[in-house]
């Protein structure tokens, strides 16, 4: 088999053969009502990825994503509703929140040596604990704003925009942060400290600067997505994005990162985010209980992770 083309058009396959799949079984997938709904659930999805993509190239992990999305929800909401804050100034609170998280969970790793699956499941509780705190276990609506036009279906004199801010939101990060990855220094050392630490770190790669960059960005991307989260859903939800994580972890795997660092393309994980919300939204439009999208997206994250450690074993 050749893995290089795999690498290049594995995703892209992917998608096409899970939307024909669903396609196939019920034509509503193919209506325009459901590529909108699908555009705006992979939003949420696709910007955690971004973040989660440094994490994972630079041999890292990060469950917590889901917790810090919906606690950047519950920031923004709290920040509109009870506070009064500007729209902005909540936004900004929101991604700040995510940062923070982010800055924690890269400290520990960094300046404690400690495990980070171990750091990050720790965080996953403490985060959405804060989150309930915040909110006193139940959502905190606020109605229509104007961050609500994020992540809301276009009105008819809007269309000339094709996406909504968030969709286009979404696509500049993408291609800020894949030219951040291919061209500037900080992009190789990262790819340098997933490849290998230690190598790294004799070459004078600042290892412990970088991974708290990649955590600190991978928090603020899940702010970012708990801001969209928001929009979508015009309140914030303690409970919200529970198993999130999952999917966007999945997302970069199924886009071709390795889950043992040095391999990953933001281009793959936002294809690998779609992919997840196809098989969602295909589970739902066909009537099937959730413990069924449940197995099916867990057969999908099993899948990818055998398919990355079968293209090592092969390069080896």
């Amino acid at each position: 088999m050749n893995w290089k083309i795999l690498n290049k058009f594995g995703p892209f396959l992917a998608l096409l053969f899970v939307y024909v799949f669903f396609a196939l079984l019920d034509a509503k997938i193919t209506t325009f009502t459901a590529l909108e709904t699908m555009l705006l659930q992979t939003v949420i999805v696709g910007i955690s990825a971004i973040g989660m993509t440094l994490v994972i190239i630079a041999g890292g992990i990060d469950l917590a994503a889901g917790s810090i999305i919906a606690l950047g929800s519950v920031v923004v909401a709290l920040l509109l509703e009870s506070f009064q804050f500007s729209p902005l100034v909540a936004a900004l609170g929101g991604i700040g929140a995510g940062a923070l998280c982010g800055i924690f969970n890269g400290l520990l790793i960094t300046r404690l040596r400690l495990v980070p699956f171990i750091v990050t499941l720790g965080s996953l509780l403490i985060v959405r604990g804060v989150a309930k705190g915040l909110s006193g276990s139940i959502p905190i609506n606020v109605g229509h704003t104007p961050l609500s036009n994020l992540l809301a279906a276009l009105p008819a004199d809007q269309k000339w925009q094709l996406l909504p801010s968030g969709a286009w939101l979404m696509i500049i990060l993408a291609a800020l942060i894949a030219g951040m990855l291919r061209y500037t220094k900080l992009g190789r050392h990262i790819f340098a400290v997933g490849s290998n630490e230690q190598t790294a770190r004799l070459c004078g790669v600042a290892v412990e600067r970088v991974k708290l960059f990649v955590y600190t960005a991978a928090g603020a991307f899940s702010g970012i997505s708990g801001l969209m989260l928001m929009s979508y859903q015009e309140q914030g939800d303690p409970t919200g994005a529970i198993g999130l994580e999952l999917d966007v972890i999945a997302a970069v795997v199924i886009g071709g990162g390795s889950l043992n660092g040095g391999e990953g393309s933001i281009l793959g994980s936002i294809i690998g985010a779609v992919i997840m919300t196809v098989i969602r939204t295909g589970c739902q439009l066909n009537g099937w209980p959730p413990w069924v999208t449940q197995i099916v997206t867990g057969l999908v994250i099993v899948l990818a992770v055998l398919v990355d450690q079968l293209r090592h074993r092969q390069t080896a």
